[in-house]
């Protein structure tokens, strides 16, 4: 009887103080190992392919694309923190205290910077149906690569002092030995929400409707054209087609990016503390936004289906290969 109360333990030397083991049938464990392994490594190769193939062909080296390729690469370190919670699968975190506050640390700016890249791909994309004569001369590459860097610098820092008290004193907030728990006090929790969650998304959202009213407009417009056989006219057609594609490409981010973080955020505002677990279910969920994104944006495009052609036939290896036509 001593052994089996024993098993239960994340760590049986600590009988009073070690948090019990989340028991599940093998069967189950099994599931859940082999599901987080698949998405942990869908995640992370999907991600990998948008960054190979921005990083690698002159022609995609675009304002537009230099955010997708931040986007990626938050994504594609998101891949790699699902495979923390595989460690998780019977509850128990086994890596220590300091890897537990590094963890949400390195979790919290990956995800901010992730989602930070969207409200600037939001921008982009409001720039260029909302403003297309103006476009060229505003947006620039290295606007786009400032853009970028201060993304992540406001996300590592705002994050490092949110959560400097768990990394100073590691394991402060666990009631037993093999949690992995992070506290934000009240103040840290409101930034936290605004900086995570609703200034993205109201962002996101005052930018969507925008380039759909515009869109909106431009389809009437192009309606009352649809007779004419000019140049101009076949012109306009097309350009009003790109924009319909971006607006209802940004409407299935946005319908996403609520379905995997609303979950998560419900929790924190009904808990009464800030306090999150590692293995909570809410967690993975938001994470998995991560393995949709390079899909509703990479995906979309021609170039990217082009460029994955090349890259798995290993083309890519040949000298010349970094200036083929995959627009």
């Amino acid at each position: 009887m001593k052994d089996s109360e024993e098993a239960e333990l994340c760590f049986p030397q600590h009988l009073n103080a070690s948090c019990s083991k989340t028991m599940h049938p093998p069967s189950v464990s099994l599931l859940i190992y082999i599901a987080l392994s698949f998405i942990s490594f869908l995640t992370v190769t999907l991600n990998l392919l948008v960054i190979i193939s921005i990083s690698h062909f002159k022609r995609l080296h675009s304002p537009t694309n230099i955010l997708l390729l931040s986007l990626a690469v938050s994504d594609c370190l998101v891949g790699f923190l699902i495979s923390f919670q595989i460690v998780l699968t019977d509850g128990c975190w086994y890596l220590g205290d300091i890897m537990c506050a590094i963890y949400f640390i390195l979790d919290y700016i990956i995800t901010t910077a992730s989602i930070g890249t969207m409200v600037l791909i939001s921008v982009d994309r409001y720039v260029a149906i909302c403003y297309p004569l103006h476009y060229s001369s505003k947006v620039t590459t290295e606007r786009a690569k400032m853009c970028v860097s201060l993304c992540w610098m406001i996300a590592f820092l705002c994050h490092s002092l949110l959560l400097k008290d768990s990394l100073q004193k590691p394991g402060r907030y666990n009631s037993c030995f093999g949690e992995c728990v992070v506290v934000l006090d009240y103040v840290g929790g409101i930034v936290d929400l605004l900086l995570s969650f609703i200034g993205p998304v109201s962002a996101i959202l005052i930018l969507y409707v925008r380039v759909f009213v515009v869109v909106v407009s431009q389809a009437r417009a192009m309606q009352s054209h649809v007779a004419a056989v000019s140049l101009q006219g076949s012109v306009k057609i097309t350009v009003k087609k790109s924009e319909m594609k971006a607006a209802v490409t940004l409407g299935v981010v946005v319908v996403v990016f609520l379905m995997c973080t609303c979950p998560y955020f419900c929790v924190i505002l009904m808990a009464e503390d800030a306090a999150v677990s590692a293995s909570s279910v809410t967690f993975l969920l938001f994470y998995f936004n991560s393995t949709l994104n390079p899909l509703i944006y990479a995906l979309f495009y021609p170039w990217f289906r082009k460029s994955v052609k090349l890259i798995l036939t290993l083309q890519i290896l040949k000298s010349d290969s970094s200036d083929a036509f995959v627009m």
